[in-house]
């Protein structure tokens, strides 16, 4: 299992959103985000070598609050050939360095991602080592030839469909809702 560490982030992983996600062709909002985290899981790499994050944030600056999946994966090294896939580098308090990559181009991201879809790994808690996360409910399906992350979440408040993964995380005004983050193809 991953091992959280309680420490710094210089910048944090908002800061680098925060400059990353406008550029992002399915970004919704202005070139000035206000974000705030939302919610996620993790996925262990079985290796322990790349950290896996699924995080959820809201941008809060427009009229309406917008929450995106910004799948993460955070590296010692740079991935060679990945130079677009680079949120950003960050000085982690215990690891040092981390290259930070928007994980559908990593592929243990992708690897782990159908794992879950197809039921051999189950999701972690976001910040605490060794925690099952049994909000993330997930339609196991036997074949998995990618995982497609949705973005902006599709809206759902029952049993997710066959390869499909819905979680649920806080909006605003302290209220939780659900939805749609992956789909298996």
């Amino acid at each position: 299992m991953a091992i959280v560490h309680k420490t710094t982030l210089v910048p944090s992983k908002l800061e680098l959103l925060t400059v990353w996600l406008p550029r992002q062709p399915w970004y919704l909002g202005g070139d000035r985000p206000r974000l705030v985290r939302s919610g996620g899981f993790r996925l262990d790499d079985p290796v322990g070598e790349v950290g896996i994050e699924v995080m959820v944030v809201t941008d809060e600056a427009g009229a309406e609050p917008v929450g995106y999946i910004v799948p993460m994966t955070y590296r010692a090294a740079a991935m060679p050939g990945c130079a677009d896939a680079l949120v950003g580098t960050t000085e982690h308090g215990v690891l040092g360095t981390r290259f930070v990559y928007d994980a559908p181009a990593d592929p243990v991201f992708r690897t782990q991602s159908r794992a879950l879809v197809h039921g051999g790994v189950g999701a972690q808690a976001q910040h605490a080592s060794d925690t099952a996360d049994l909000t993330v409910l997930v339609g196991v399906v036997p074949e998995v030839t990618d995982v497609d992350v949705v973005r902006v979440p599709i809206p759902s408040n029952g049993a997710p469909a066959p390869g499909e993964v819905s979680i649920a995380w806080e909006l605003p005004n302290g209220s939780r809702t659900r939805g749609v983050i992956a789909r298996a193809r």
